[in-house]
């Protein structure tokens, strides 16, 4: 009896059996390529020729972005490769998502010190302070956090602070913006502000009354910088011409984040120091013993703070 073939054997149309069935080759399978790196030169022209569409142009940005993550040579690469102007002029453009992706790029491009300067020097304050005013979408926030990321640099706060509407554009934003913007604009603040011409500036940009209202909204950023401009003669008289000061910042102390007491007690300690009579209104606040109580906190600046201001309150004890 003869064997019994498998179907395999049989021909799927006539199912006979096959003399001569057909066989595939085996081909391995390629191993497989890592991607290429995309060329920076092909991307920055997409972005500077007229001919590209809105989405070449957002995909060269992203692509861009991607390698300025990588590591720190390439980004000193694609800041001497002509990216930094192209870029600018997407900054300066009317397109919402183009001009947030390119502020993305100089942000992580900003990462670098000597990107910091060459930024700067390529005019790049100019178009993030257009940014600030007239930016759409998250284009703002993303403006004030690179100012923040570039003011690291204390040449840049010189550079920053003297261009026109770059302060008033971060104290306008603080104002009007939204919780996101408010709190990016005062980190740029603070920042600019470690260097004492551009507290003068940000005073005169009408920054105290808006710094405490935001403060008492609860955003603790907004404390530092009174903080750093209570150094300043300008901005203690008007603080003390704003209501509410004293229970804005007691506040703080009783109930803030450590940071928060810890510039909230440096403002006190500026405003109780230069003012008798906010002085005493503290002491009736109970503010002394509020301190007193600071001294066994764990924050080693926080008791610092209080005990500064324990001297002067006590100053003002024996006067009275």
């Amino acid at each position: 009896m003869a064997a019994e073939l498998p179907d395999d054997f049989k021909c799927p149309i006539s199912l006979e059996i096959m003399s001569d069935p057909p066989h595939l080759q085996f081909h391995p399978p390629l191993p497989p390529q890592a991607p290429q790196t995309p060329n920076p030169q092909s991307l920055i022209h997409l972005l500077t020729s007229r001919s590209s569409h809105l989405e070449q142009k957002l995909n060269s940005l992203d692509q861009l972005t991607r390698l300025c993550k990588r590591d720190s040579s390439i980004r000193h690469r694609l800041a001497e490769s002509g990216a930094v102007s192209a870029v600018l002029n997407c900054i300066g453009s009317g397109e919402p998502g183009l001009q947030e992706k390119s502020l993305h790029f100089v942000l992580n491009l900003s990462l670098d010190d000597d990107c910091k300067v060459g930024l700067v020097a390529e005019g790049i304050v100019g178009k993030i302070v257009y940014a600030l005013h007239c930016g759409v979408g998250d284009s703002r926030a993303v403006a004030a956090t690179v100012l923040t990321s570039l003011a690291v640099l204390e040449v840049n706060k010189v550079t920053i602070g003297s261009y026109p509407d770059a302060i008033s554009g971060l104290v306008s934003l603080l104002q009007i913006g939204n919780s996101r913007e408010r709190k990016e604009a005062a980190t740029a603040l603070f920042t600019l502000c470690s260097f004492s011409d551009n507290r003068i500036r940000a005073i005169q940009s009408g920054a105290v009354p808006i710094l405490i209202q935001n403060a008492d909204s609860g955003l603790e950023r907004a404390v530092e910088v009174l903080g750093l401009l209570a150094k300043c003669k300008l901005a203690r008289d008007e603080m003390l011409r704003f209501c509410g000061i004293l229970d804005v910042l007691i506040g703080i102390v009783s109930n803030g984040s450590s940071r928060g007491v810890q510039y909230a007690l440096l403002t006190l300690s500026s405003l109780c120091c230069y003012n008798e009579k906010m002085g005493l209104e503290a002491l009736r606040e109970g503010l002394f013993e509020t301190c007193v109580a600071l001294l066994e906190d764990d924050n080693e600046k926080v008791r610092r703070n209080a005990n500064m201001l324990i001297q002067i309150l006590q100053g003002k004890r024996k006067n009275v």
